[in-house]
């Protein structure tokens, strides 16, 4: 209940309202896929959704203890660092679309439009989380620093999506595989250019994730800057700019 109170406060209503709604249709279309092929597979791209929500619920609980003046409290930074942790899942649906040469192959144009709803939603629900992070960051340390931030997300989420995609970690084996996971990676630290397939994805990744989000940070600040028809009519015929904002 409390966590529903947070979720459903005025400034985060709307976006919360729009995933949910969008995140059931994710689930009825799968479950239509799955009554009709009776391929259990799909039911993947329903965990792999609910996965991607987790980051937006552990930043919600992140920004209550921000704004209760916990900035700096423990609780605080362990709420942030379990975000950063499960923050891949939201981009990971994309990747999903490798299953397209394989057992989703037989009907591709629905598969990929079920796999880009999921995934869109999937991403959204990541970045609105990734917004809300910022901001707090914003707020302490300033603008630039919080778009440094963003640079970093972008670059550290694309290698934590390697790691899911290709070597088959899961967020959770930071506790449960943390020997096998530091073996891997400091291979991969001390000889990067080893694997460069996973380099160059992980490079173009982190592009597409921070191009993806400055789109998105530009929607959040469009301005309704046309005059309304009313206004228009009752403007003085030798004045016609009047009407627009100063």
């Amino acid at each position: 209940m409390r966590l529903l109170n947070i979720a459903l406060r005025r400034e985060t209503l709307a976006p919360v309202l729009a995933l949910s709604f969008a995140s059931g249709c994710c689930v009825l279309m799968v479950t239509a896929r799955v009554a009709w092929t009776a391929n259990y597979r799909y039911i993947a791209l329903v965990w792999n959704l609910l996965l991607a929500w987790i980051p937006l619920v552990l930043a919600l609980l992140a920004e209550e203890k921000f704004q209760a003046g916990a900035g700096r409290d423990w609780r605080f930074g362990g709420l942030a660092a379990v975000w950063l942790l499960f923050f891949p899942n939201a981009p990971y649906i994309f990747t999903d679309l490798i299953h397209l040469n394989g057992y989703f192959a037989a009907h591709f144009w629905v598969d990929l439009t079920l796999i880009l709803c999921c995934a869109l939603t999937g991403f959204v629900s990541g970045f609105v989380s990734l917004f809300l992070m910022q901001g707090m960051v914003r707020k302490t340390f300033g603008s630039p620093a919080s778009w440094l931030f963003i640079a970093g997300v972008a670059v550290l989420s694309s290698f934590g999506v390697c790691l899911g995609r290709f070597m088959r970690f899961n967020s959770w084996d930071v506790l449960f595989k943390p020997m096998t996971l530091c073996h891997h990676l400091g291979g991969w630290i001390a000889d990067p250019f080893a694997q460069k397939f996973s380099l160059a994805f992980a490079a173009i990744f982190a592009a597409f994730t921070f191009i993806a989000y400055l789109m998105l940070y530009a929607l959040t600040h469009l301005q309704h800057s046309q005059p309304s028809v009313a206004a228009a009519a009752v403007a003085p015929l030798g004045r016609p700019f009047d009407v627009l904002p100063s």
